[in-house]
């Protein structure tokens, strides 16, 4: 149910949606300054070049295992699932070094994995798109994480499979400290001369609260933009970062921990707090919101009914604002391109989630396109 707002607190062109605890912003962006905005996005996807990124986080081996799952086991209700197809990629922050390097951008790739068979799966994969794996660290006696999801789906819906389980390994010790002393101290070297910086905390070890908060200032000293993708448990991590990125789920269980009624109201609360430039909300195919320091809130829908799945929407979320901002872009015009990213992922085959300049390109032409029509 919508009802106009009756909290002072709340712009009088804001709606409460009563259900869902969100407010709608129904000023958002006019339609012009979005044409404008898809206009000069699809310029620098044409033309961009020399582009150098500073990326630091935790990395996972994302294995795949794909099948039929069409019986129940005959001693427990749990499906039985036929496997027919395995595969095996570079997760997280790797995940990020991938498409940003798709993008055309030269990558600063921080971070460290096991000398075991999924460390060198990672580096290998990365190496497969041409990511610079010469600062990574490989440590002797750790166990690289890996999550292995299952999906499964009758053969007459193999278009539409479901994920059925998912099962983690990892290392249950620290990283030691001179692998991340070393991690830490070389990416404050390579600060200055980068055009963004994105920071990929999965609280594995590879990010501390001090590596992280001295990374940023430094950035914000030579206003060079962070995007922080940060654990909701590390947010003080991220304090003075250019833009947080948090799926819908994350902030709405914020808003409850932090007993406000809306989710404009935990989002400004949480941007004041860590002094972020913006926080950037995920909802899948229902589009992204921006919510921005200066008290403006920017939804962009999503162009995709039938999601075939949503793995990667972080990665790829972090990659395109990386990207719009590196190039002169503002805050509102990353979101756009963040939202079309997204696009890229909802769409895509489970597994295959790359983000590539010509994927967004298309991507971001097919909405300029769709407005233009709908202008008719």
């Amino acid at each position: 149910m919508l009802i106009q707002a009756l909290d002072p607190s709340v712009p009088p062109n804001l709606i409460v949606d009563t259900q869902a605890h969100n407010i709608v912003d129904n000023s958002d962006i006019s339609g012009d300054e979005r044409k404008s905005i898809l206009t000069s996005l699809i310029k620098s996807l044409q033309s961009s070049r020399n582009q150098n990124v500073l990326l630091i986080g935790d990395v996972i081996l994302d294995r795949y295992h794909h099948g039929h799952s069409n019986n129940l086991s005959s001693i427990g209700p749990v499906p039985v699932l036929k496997i027919t197809r395995t595969e095996e990629n570079a997760g997280a922050a790797a995940h990020i070094a991938q498409s940003l390097t798709s993008l055309g951008i030269l990558v600063d790739f921080h971070t460290a994995v096991g000398n075991d068979e999924e460390g060198k799966a990672i580096i290998e994969n990365l190496g497969d798109y041409e990511v610079d794996v010469k600062s990574i660290e490989v440590i002797d006696n750790h166990t690289t994480l890996v999550k292995t999801r299952y999906f499964g789906s009758r053969e007459s819906l193999l278009d539409r499979p479901q994920l059925m389980l998912q099962a983690d390994v990892e290392d249950p010790n620290d990283i030691p400290k001179l692998y991340t002393d070393n991690i830490h101290n070389k990416a404050l070297q390579a600060v200055e001369g980068s055009s963004a910086i994105v920071i990929s905390d999965y609280d594995k070890g590879v990010v501390n609260n001090e590596a992280s908060i001295r990374l940023i200032q430094a950035a914000n000293d030579l206003e060079i933009p962070i995007v922080m993708d940060p654990k909701l448990t590390g947010l003080e991590r991220s304090a003075g970062a250019t833009v947080v990125i948090f799926e819908r789920r994350g902030i709405e269980l914020l808003r409850r921990r932090m007993e406000v009624f809306s989710t404009r109201e935990a989002a400004m609360a949480l941007v004041r707090k860590h002094n972020w430039g913006a926080l950037l909300i995920l909802g899948g195919s229902d589009g992204v919101t921006l919510y921005h320091s200066d008290g403006r809130v920017v939804s962009t829908s999503s162009s995709i009914e039938n999601p075939r799945q949503q793995v990667g929407l972080h990665d790829a979320a972090a990659s395109a604002i990386c990207f719009a901002l590196g190039n002169g872009h503002d805050l509102i015009a990353s979101s756009v391109l963040a939202s079309a990213a997204c696009d890229c992922i909802l769409e895509s085959l489970d597994g295959d989630s790359i983000l590539t300049r010509e994927a967004l390109m298309l991507r971001i032409e097919e909405i300029s396109w769709k407005m233009q029509i709908s202008d008719r």
